[in-house]
């Protein structure tokens, strides 16, 4: 059975995308079979896998307004054997939309993700720079989530914001949820702002 990752940030530009590439690939090259899913409409995991999503007939968003099933839209051939995609497109951005008006919206995406967990050893989800729906269902579908951060206080703002959205899908969605932590992906230790960053990082996380 799978263990599901949520990467999940507010903000944007602090590497939740590669993180989640990153990982999937390290995971896969040892073996191990993933399923990276990209949440995001701008699609940026599905364009750095080599996909165009303007070229694809279906993708996560059919799956979360229920006309396709996860095995349905998912993608093989990428350059990492073990490596699989539940693709995003643009079309993503409409979902939450149509997620507001269902019943249970927030487990739209467990829901979906149950029949192929027994698959993969792991399910890495590329959360969008917010913290909405989407996010929402990424955390009620996960085991584990993880804030990724960069050095600098405008950064701080985002971390807090994601921990406490985390703390409540654990509280009232998802009592199973466990914080794996803050990763640290962008950082100049060379500057007094990034060293002090990270010194308020730690201190308060």
């Amino acid at each position: 059975m799978a263990k599901v990752v949520a990467v999940a940030n507010q903000k944007g530009g602090v590497a939740k995308t590669t993180t989640v590439q990153c990982l999937g690939v390290a995971l896969a090259q040892q073996g191990k079979s993933v399923l990276l899913v990209d949440l995001d409409p701008q699609a940026c995991l599905t364009y750095s896998l080599g996909f165009d999503p303007d070229a694809l007939e279906s993708s996560l968003h059919d799956v979360l307004v229920r006309r396709a099933k996860v095995e349905d839209v998912t993608r093989g051939g990428t350059a990492v054997e073990g490596l699989s995609l539940a693709p995003a497109t643009i079309d993503l951005a409409g979902a939450e939309v149509h997620l507001l008006a269902k019943t249970g919206r927030e487990h739209v995406l467990a829901r979906a993700l149950e029949p192929v967990l027994a698959d993969y050893d792991a399910v890495l989800i590329d959360c969008p720079p917010s913290l909405g729906l989407l996010t929402v269902n990424a955390l009620v579908a996960a085991d584990r989530a993880l804030v990724t951060a960069e050095a600098q206080y405008f950064a701080l703002q985002g971390v807090e914001q994601a921990m406490e959205v985390v703390e409540l899908a654990r509280d009232s969605l998802n009592p199973a949820l466990e914080l794996l932590g803050v990763l640290l992906n962008l950082a100049d230790m060379r500057t007094v702002h990034s060293r002090e960053a990270l010194v308020s990082l730690q201190e308060r996380f």
